[in-house]
């Protein structure tokens, strides 16, 4: 399911004295503050409607505009906040809101710089559309980030440049157990032809890549996916990730789904299956692929599952200690919305509940969008919105 792009929000202007200071502080490139009181009092009029389990809360934590996916540095220093469009953000944290958001390396042109992730030696990667950028010890050096960038894949070697697309180019990242760069790459199309198969299959289109992190030792590690906009590692080292499912295929049909991937190799079944069980109509006559592997778990149709989490934190209560979290973003193909909130499942089970709703407001239209969760040092939740710009904190205090 292909996101919805949002307008661009409207340029921040900054007075000559805030400008010199902020160039003082970035080092001679002017650092841009993102403004924390933009619509701050309506999308807090929202939160009040959110409805999450006894003794969770949730709040504004920030602001920036387009806000998809989430990377938390190890040290508390700094969160990085990847959009669709062509910015990044740092947020240096606070207790219960952020400190500060400002942008990330704004002198650099960057291309949908949706997927961000940390290594274990604290080196940012930035996966854009066609694009893999590495930023060394970036929360202590983000704001010389360009001058310390290093291109772990150039521009046009992560996909063929014939298959750049806005659709489905939403990248994500995660450093795997073996220390190796795992990539989603969704595939550009509703159900891809046949006759892009072959370089699909051979390029990591339409499946998940991965590499040494310096860019060598490309393999592509998964196959059989349409477009994976959420991936995490359990503690046993299996990859899990959501996939977006076919569109056009009525209200109820196909399911999303949530996969894991014990080991290299394996097949998720598109185009062959369109979600589930369910047969794509295109290659419904057509052998499907051999030893198939089904989702793990079968999501909402059309609810656009997006980032996914395990949680390891001891704020919440016990029963929610290594759940998967995941964001729906919330449908567009189907005549009654559903999503637009943050689902569970529990360890050990197979179902998802609502863990926050209500930015669906029951008439078609959305109050806000989640696309992303990621765990804070202190066991809370942050979930980015990218319809609001907002990223929320939820919290957790025994009733």
């Amino acid at each position: 399911m292909a996101s919805k792009v949002y307008p661009k929000g409207r340029k921040m202007r900054v007075g000559p004295a805030a400008l010199l200071l902020l160039c003082a502080l970035g080092g001679g490139v002017a650092a841009q503050s993102v403004p924390q009181d933009r619509r701050g009092a309506e999308i807090e009029s929202t939160l009040k409607r959110i409805k999450l389990p006894p003794g969770f809360s949730i709040a504004l934590y920030a602001l920036a505009p387009r806000a998809r996916t989430l990377a938390v540095g190890r040290e508390g220093k700094a969160i990085f906040v990847g959009a669709e469009e062509k910015d990044v953000y740092a947020i240096t944290p606070g207790e219960k809101r952020a400190a500060a958001v400002e942008r990330f390396a704004p002198s650099m042109p960057f291309t949908m710089p949706h997927g961000v992730c940390f290594s274990n030696d604290g080196a940012l990667f930035l996966v854009e559309r066609n694009r893999v950028t590495r930023f060394d010890d970036a929360e202590n050096t983000w704001r010389d980030a360009a001058a310390n960038a290093k291109v772990v894949v150039k521009s046009g070697d992560l996909i063929p440049r014939n298959e750049e697309s806005r659709g489905h180019s939403s990248r994500v990242c995660r450093i795997g157990p073996d220390g190796k760069l795992y990539i989603s790459l969704g595939q550009p199309h509703n159900v891809a032809p046949r006759d892009k198969l072959a370089l699909y299959e051979k390029t990591g289109i339409g499946g998940v890549i991965r590499m040494n992190l310096d860019g060598t030792g490309r393999e592509v590690f998964a196959t059989g996916i349409r477009n994976s906009v959420g991936m995490a590692f359990d503690a046993d080292g299996s990859l899990w990730f959501t996939d977006n499912q076919v569109d056009s295929m009525g209200d109820d049909r196909p399911p999303g789904e949530i996969n894991r991937a014990d080991r290299a190799g394996l097949n998720f079944g598109f185009p062959w299956y369109g979600g589930g069980h369910v047969r794509t109509n295109e290659y419904a006559r057509d052998e499907p692929p051999k030893n198939v592997v089904f989702p793990v778990v079968e999501t909402a149709p059309h609810a656009a599952d997006l980032g996914i989490m395990f949680y390891r934190g001891e704020m919440f209560p016990k029963e929610y200690r290594g759940a998967i979290f995941y964001a729906q973003h919330g449908s567009w193909d189907r005549s009654v919305p559903i999503g637009a909130r943050v689902m569970v499942t529990l360890a050990g089970t197979t179902a998802s509940t609502p863990f926050a709703e209500g930015w669906n407001d029951g008439s078609g239209s959305y109050l806000g969008r989640p696309v992303d969760v990621a765990e804070l040092a202190d066991g809370s939740l942050l979930v980015t919105d990218d319809q609001n710009g907002a990223i929320y904190r939820i919290s957790y205090q025994a009733p």
